[in-house]
């Protein structure tokens, strides 16, 4: 029986299939789904940390995970550098200060701000950090988003700076998945579940009020609501830029990709003239930010798909038709990877032919100029840090290769330098990288990245691991993986990173080609990759395995049932996998915008077809996977890993399955955890890919 609480954040409930007789399994933690995992955890155990290779891949994977002289990656608040921190003495976290000048030294002196080790140990559970809102311009009180174990649901606790405390009567929200923002000082503009009827079918709240000081929430303003109908809620969001323009919005997630931004005026909330697939990316010198996912044609000026414009915020307040000005219009093989808004540049950080370049942007009375920044090349460029009080920002620079490095620069006179570089973490010596493009089905050339030794026999001996995405227009870029590096590599293997459509590599349109009904094409784009490899001699069917997770989880069933002959291993990591019942699972019914949904006859069929759950056959040869989740995943939940192996444990197939019981959807809710999950992982491949 599915629990009244699974059903109640599912919305109505739709009755399962006559055929399906494990249903039963989606009660969250009910008993008897719970003995089941149980039972599963303690044979896969028994498997795979009882191999002989677990303790030593363990205490590498945890190693390297603790290691203290990683980079402490920057969060500039107040004129100070903080950090969130993990070690072998803080697997839970840290929360930690130093002042900008002490920063850029070789061992700056942190000030603990909060220790969620200790707090958790004090209040008996286990805290897990998911970030904190800033109140600005002040910049001395947060609210902490603190996650029981690690779900996307949190509570928010205000928390004073400067005093490194929490504040005694302050703002303290009680758990809920909730979306926040600081209004003012004393008043947040706070979506959450205020009761019966505000939260939609995927679980997430969809009214908006302002809640004052002091109040209770039953007290708590409504501003504004969208529709129980709405795939992802509303969102508050606050923008301030450094000359003292402030603006409050609303964004109504209607479906996945397709929104409703308002402005929050006296007299309300204000719909704003912008196209619906598109998103706020920050404010500067008054104008406000706006990347396109489609088409938009506004004031006699085209935006294509994928650009980042800009508009006066006092046009927006003052309304009529909007004239955007266009920074960055990436062409065919160029997407923008990140934005973010200085005191007097607009930094972007794109993914050039999925390599990383950043650019800087100025504004002007004749539009807006732009100046490259010189970084190192063939790697992922990402902005880790910037503020608009100033013009400083911290970059990060990693390749497949190449050990993270820390870049700060003056976004107006940009000349990076190198303040901080991680020690290689594994032997890359003889190692190199290619870039190869395989073609898919119909004819589309799909890039692929291959590490592998220099040496190496290209006569398909040499086992390989392979992973991709695959949707949500979110790119892979080439990055430093030291666990799969010091586990894998350095044993003589190779790792390849698929760039298949349904990605966000080369923009919209390399998403929009995969989305619903279209999606066989990003499963051939995979298969594709992996035969050309195999053409190449860089590997071989019996040397092959894959993996993924969440979304790229749901493309590992979907290839192990329909290319079986092609992978020895699939690893399916949080995975969707009942494509039928996902709409009733968890958050399931949010997505529906990039899978389709139950409820169109033609969407309905397609994913009748490619459900890998549903499409299991008896008879048939297939690898043997392992099929890993966790409890606390109240994104994807659990409930489709169980599903998977209990069908192929009816079918009489061998398969792997463990549920770990903290962690949500990331697995990472301390960082024996992390290394605990890849250890395990990295023992599968090597046994059904090495040999035992």
């Amino acid at each position: 029986m599915v629990s009244a609480t699974l059903l109640a954040a599912a919305g109505a409930p739709v009755p399962a299939p006559a055929d399906d007789p494990y249903v039963w399994l989606e009660d969250w933690t009910g008993p008897r789904a719970m003995q089941w995992v149980e039972a599963e955890n303690k044979a896969t155990v028994a498997t795979l940390q009882g191999d002989r290779r677990y303790k030593a891949f363990y205490e590498q994977a945890l190693s390297i995970a603790s290691a203290k002289d990683r980079i402490a990656m920057p969060m500039m608040i107040g004129g100070r550098i903080f950090n969130f921190w993990r070690d072998a003495d803080h697997p839970q976290g840290i929360w930690r200060v130093t002042s900008e000048e002490d920063y850029t030294s070789a061992q700056p002196r942190w000030q603990t701000v909060l220790d969620l080790d200790a707090l958790s140990k004090a209040e008996g559970r286990k805290w897990v950090w998911k970030g904190a809102s800033i109140l600005d311009p002040q910049e001395r009180l947060a609210l902490i988003h603190l996650s029981d174990g690690g779900e996307d649901a949190v509570s928010l606790r205000e928390f004073d700076l400067e005093a490194g405390r929490f504040v005694e009567g302050g703002f303290n929200v009680p758990v809920s998945k909730q979306n926040v923002d600081w209004r003012d000082q004393d008043t947040l503009l706070l979506a959450r579940d205020w009761g019966e009827g505000t939260m939609t079918a995927s679980g997430y709240p969809f009214v908006v009020k302002a809640l004052k000081r002091g109040a209770p929430l039953s007290e708590a303003v409504e501003v504004y609501r969208g529709s129980p109908a709405d795939q992802l809620g509303v969102y508050p969001m606050v923008l301030s830029d450094g000359d003292g323009n402030r603006a409050a919005f609303l964004v109504r997630g209607v479906t996945f990709f397709g929104n409703e931004t308002y402005l929050l005026t006296p007299e309300g909330a204000k719909k704003l003239p912008l196209p619906a697939r598109s998103s706020l990316q920050g404010l500067m010198q008054g104008q406000l930010l706006i990347q396109t996912s489609e088409p938009w044609v506004s004031g006699g000026v085209t935006v294509p798909a994928g650009t980042l414009a800009s508009v006066p915020l006092g046009d927006l307040k003052a309304g009529g038709v909007l004239t955007p000005r266009i920074l960055f219009a990436p062409n065919a093989r160029q997407s923008i990877d990140g934005v973010a808004a200085t005191r007097s540049r607009v930094v972007v950080t794109i993914n050039d032919n999925v390599r990383g370049r950043v650019l800087t942007f100025a504004s002007g009375a004749d539009g807006w100029t732009s100046e490259p920044v010189k970084l190192p090349d063939n790697a992922t460029i990402s902005t880790v840090a910037a503020t608009h009080r100033n013009d400083r920002v911290y970059l990060s620079v990693a390749g497949f290769l190449a050990p993270t490095t820390l870049w700060a620069m003056n976004a107006a006179d940009p000349a990076p330098a190198q303040v901080k570089a991680m020690p290689a973490r594994f032997d890359a010596s003889g190692l190199v990288v290619e870039q190869y493009e395989a073609v898919s089905s119909d004819g589309t050339k799909v890039p692929y990245f291959i590490i592998h030794r220099k040496d190496m026999k290209r006569d398909g001996s040499t086992p390989a691991i392979m992973t991709a995405y695959g949707g949500f227009e979110i790119s892979l870029t080439p990055s430093y993986a030291a666990i799969m590096g010091k586990l894998w590599l350095e044993r003589g293997n190779s790792f390849i990173v698929a760039n298949i459509r349904g990605g966000g590599e080369f923009g919209p349109a390399w998403h929009e080609a995969g989305r619903k009904t279209k999606r066989q094409i990003i499963y051939d784009d995979f298969a594709a990759v992996a035969r050309d490899i195999f053409a190449r001699g860089l590997s071989s069917p019996s040397k092959f395995g894959i993996y993924g997770g969440s979304n790229g989880g749901l493309l590992m069933g979907v290839q192990f049932n329909q290319h079986p002959n092609l992978w020895k291993a699939v690893a399916i990591q949080v995975p969707l996998l009942d494509m039928v019942r996902y709409e009733q699972i968890a958050a399931g019914a949010s997505w529906v915008d990039e899978y389709g949904s139950v409820t169109v006859p033609e969407e309905k069929a397609f994913l009748e077809r490619i459900s890998p759950y549903r499409n299991i056959r008896k008879g048939v040869t297939y690898p043997t996977p392992y099929i890993w989740t966790t409890t606390k995943d109240d994104r994807v939940g659990p409930q489709h890993a169980r599903k998977f192996a209990a069908r192929l444990k009816e079918f009489g197939l061998p398969y792997l399955f463990y549920e770990d019981m903290a962690g949500g959807h990331s697995g990472d809710a301390d960082i024996e955890q992390s290394a605990r999950l890849q250890a395990m992982q990295m023992v599968y491949f090597a046994r059904e890919l090495e040999g035992e």
